[in-house]
């Protein structure tokens, strides 16, 4: 088997993916964040999750929440959207 037909097993975090995370807010009550996860951001010299919240976050529904990833205590996974494989641009030689 070549080794791009080997099966990747991981667990790789997609856009467009709906997620339950809970993170650290106080020692005794976690943050729960549900929603659509958009992207990875940066704050200062941290990474942080952009989800935007669903309708469980009642009237804050849609607003874009970032998550910084060191205080992250579990991700449930709650619909995967496969990851989008970036096409490559054909080389083509042009004769003139």
């Amino acid at each position: 088997m070549k080794k791009d037909e080997e099966e990747d097993n991981g667990v790789v975090l997609t856009p467009n993916s709906r997620y339950r995370i809970k993170s650290l807010e106080s020692r005794d009550n976690p943050l729960v964040t549900s929603g659509k996860f958009i992207g990875y951001t940066a704050i200062g010299h941290d990474e942080g999750m952009a989800i935007e919240l669903d309708s469980t976050h009642d009237k804050d529904k849609g607003k874009i929440r970032i998550v910084p990833t060191h205080t992250i205590i579990s991700i449930d996974i709650i619909e995967a959207v496969e990851k989008e494989e970036k096409k490559q641009q054909r080389s083509s030689t042009m004769y003139g």
